[in-house]
């Protein structure tokens, strides 16, 4: 079976979308739209429309949503008032109640609906994920992330926290295979923007890990980093280059009481692993092609990408009441 697939906005991260769902075993992309047009000219031969009804009209199974946030949950129950299964770039929409709206617009139609959080696909991040489920780094304590960078101007209707922290938010809670259990954090509004362009989050998992994330616009350089501390040792993933190491809490067999006494950790061998550097969004693309057809899949859910949105709210609402904030195990 071959999945005809639209995509609805035609932006830089439309454009990526578009090349990939070209490259996709078993979908073949019919149809784009954009009621701004083809800035990057990813139609092609392909016919351009300016609406989502003319994309559903000229006949889909499935689209990928990629115009600003806060027309996702207006662009996604569309799709979902007329059967066709969607991708939605993360984050899910730009309030609880709106991807709840989505989720159930969705849900309750038997239709797939998926959230692009892309970095559950990166190769050094899948790898870490495997490994840490294997128990190579025995119990865990913390994960620390990194996502800083300069300011884009693509993003207009939503801060730093829904737009990147969501990222973090997301593949922390996956690779810990925990929802988060209580937030704190402080942000700064430093570009003169309605929206936060800097944020610091500390939580705590409903595993016991902790985790902080640090997160901003403001920064002359891009960074992208998860590191993973635990009983054994610690990972480190760079999903920029897409390179995972393992640092190893070294062992040190002495006779001097002093040593022997001292109960942490010392420097161990340091491994960088080679990984088979596939695309992040091609693996996406492949996982919510074979969602629909009822294949085994890491797509995201719309649950998923919900709960995500859940712990963004919880951030944004500690940073401005200074207090931290608790959530349920479903992240509510």
């Amino acid at each position: 079976m071959t999945l005809k697939m639209g995509i609805i906005g035609l932006g830089m991260m439309g454009r990526h979308h578009a090349r990939v769902a070209r490259e996709v075993e078993g979908v073949e992309l019919v149809a784009v739209a954009d009621a701004m047009g083809d800035p990057h000219g990813v139609a092609g031969n392909l016919p351009l429309y300016d609406s989502v009804e003319a994309l559903i009209e000229h006949g889909i199974d499935a689209a990928v949503v990629v115009v600003p946030t806060q027309f996702h949950e207006e662009v996604g129950i569309k799709l979902a008032e007329a059967g066709v299964h969607a991708l939605i770039e993360k984050p899910i929409a730009h309030s609880v109640e709106a991807g709840q709206r989505l989720a159930e617009a969705f849900d309750s139609r038997g239709l797939i609906g998926a959230v692009g959080h892309v970095e559950r696909f990166n190769p050094a991040l899948m790898e870490l994920r495997k490994r840490l489920q294997q128990g190579e780094l025995g119990q865990v304590y913390q994960i620390h992330t990194r996502r800083q960078g300069p300011f884009p101007v693509r993003i207009a209707d939503v801060g730093v926290v829904k737009d990147l922290g969501s990222h973090d938010i997301d593949l922390t809670a996956w690779l810990a295979n925990s929802s988060y259990a209580e937030v704190a954090a402080q942000t700064a509004f430093q570009s003169g923007r309605q929206h936060e362009d800097m944020v610091t989050i500390s939580a705590k998992l409903a595993n016991g890990t902790i985790t902080n994330h640090l997160v901003n616009w403001l920064t002359p350089f891009k960074e992208r980093l998860t590191l993973v501390t635990g009983e054994r040792g610690a990972f480190i993933a760079d999903t920029l280059t897409a390179d995972l190491t393992f640092y190893e809490n070294g062992t040190i067999d002495s006779d001097w009481d002093a040593v022997i006494a001292f109960r942490g950790v010392s420097e161990g061998t340091v491994t960088r692993f080679a990984l088979d550097k596939r695309e992040p969004l091609k693996s996406e693309h492949e996982a919510f092609r074979d969602l629909i057809l009822g294949k085994p899949s890491e797509a995201v859910t719309l649950q998923e990408g919900l709960n995500v949105l859940r712990v963004c709210e919880a951030s944004i609402e500690s940073a401005k009441t200074g207090q931290s904030v608790k959530l349920d195990a479903t992240g509510a």
